[in-house]
Parts: structure tokens; sequence; C-alpha cells
């Protein structure tokens, strides 16, 4: 069993490596990450770094991770501050700005973890848990309000018998059962938060919205009003 100074080195060394990957993906991005690089500036032959990251996918993996729980945590401890856990909406605002602040301040790790796919690298099944901390936290409400009973606040189209069999993974998640017209609109909040994050940060909205953090709390409130929360919103 290594000694505790040898099991910190180790972890000082992964840590330091880590941090260089880091750096790196923000000048020279995710595809052309280097592992003999970041060893020529962390001050180690390029053999030993392999004894830490056997491959750049396994730096990559620890960086996607390292991020998702990043975000995850700033995601937690928003929904944790809310005073009142029944005002969804509230809690609703409060985890979607949390991931726009951290987008904003982490864009190279927020583009690893939901920009473009890199050239030849799988993310593993490792990754998945802490992925799930943020789509997690959107299911808690929509499960929430499944339980307050609360309508939908928009006209809701019927869903089909091929797109309810396509939710099932989703449906398997939920506890209580939610309807598919309340996972359906649950599904588009995320990925209009998503998307509307991606496009700021992506340049895509430059020039057509002036003032994002207005534009952005205006979006939130409109899909916490299309998801029946509209009753708390003000």
């Amino acid at each position: 069993m290594p000694s505790t100074s040898r099991a910190q080195n180790r972890a000082d060394q992964t840590r330091a490596i880590q941090e260089t990957g880091r750096r790196h993906l923000a000048e020279v991005g995710p595809a052309a990450l280097s592992l003999r690089a970041i060893a020529r500036e962390v001050g180690m032959v390029s053999s030993a770094v392999y004894r830490y990251f056997p491959s750049r996918d396994d730096l990559l993996t620890a960086l996607i991770v390292e991020a998702y729980d990043e975000l995850g945590d700033a995601v937690e401890a928003a929904d944790a501050t809310v005073a009142d856990p029944t005002d969804l909406a509230v809690r609703f605002r409060a985890i979607a700005h949390a991931i726009h602040g951290w987008a904003r301040a982490n864009p190279h790790e927020y583009a690893l973890l939901y920009g473009s796919p890199v050239p030849g690298y799988a993310a593993p099944d490792t990754t998945v848990p802490s992925a799930a901390r943020v789509t997690g936290a959107f299911l808690r409400l929509a499960e929430a309000s499944e339980r307050a009973g609360l309508a939908l606040g928009a006209p809701t189209s019927p869903v089909a018998g091929g797109e309810h069999d396509a939710l099932a993974g989703v449906r398997a998640a939920l506890d209580p059962p939610v309807t598919d017209e309340r996972t359906v609109r649950w599904l588009m909040a995320w990925s209009t938060v998503f998307g509307h994050i991606s496009l700021e940060l992506f340049g895509h909205m430059y020039r057509g919205i002036l003032d994002y953090d207005a534009h952005f709390a205006h979006v939130t409130d409109q899909l916490a009003a299309d998801l029946g929360l509209a009753r708390h919103v003000g």
C-alpha cells in the first residue's frame, strides 16, 4: 500500500496534469489536446504522464467528469438556496441561471460538454453519473410539478404512440410517473435553456440580442409559465 506521502504526491501530480490540461483546452481545444505538451509544461518526461493518464481520451474523460461535477455543484447549490422548496418557478429560474452563469464563466468547459463532439472520442459510461446531476435537477422539478397537479400553461399537443415509446427511458427515471405531455414540456424547457446558452456563447446571437441577461431572464420566465409554474412567476 503506498505511503501517505506517495499517495499525496500522486494526487498532486494528477491535479497538476488536469489543471494544465484544462488550460490547454482553452488554448488549443479538445481535439488538439496533447499529453506530451502537458508533460513538458508540468516538468515531466512524456513517458511519465502516461502513468497518470494512459491516453488523451483518459484525460478528456477526467476533464469532462470534473466539468459536469462543477456544473452539478452550481445547479444543486442554487436549488438549495431557494427558501420555499414548493415554489417551483423560483427553483426553475435558480437552476437555469446557475447553468447560464457557470457556462459564461467556463465557456471552454461548457463547449467540451455541450459543443461539437471530439473526433475519435467516445465518452465512457463513467461520465454518466456526473452528467445526470444536471438533468436530474430538471427531472426532480418535473416530478414535483406532477405531484402538485400543476396544469401546463399552454395548449398541449397529444403525444403519439411512437413518441410515447421513445420516452420510455425518461419515464423510467421519474417517480411518481409523469404524463407524456408534461415530460415533453420539461424536455423542451431543458433543451431551450441549453440551446439559448449555446447560441449566446458560440456567437450566434451577436447583435441580435443586445442584453443577454435580460433576454435569458425573459426566456426562463416564459418557460416557467409554459411548464405551469406561472402562479409563482413575478
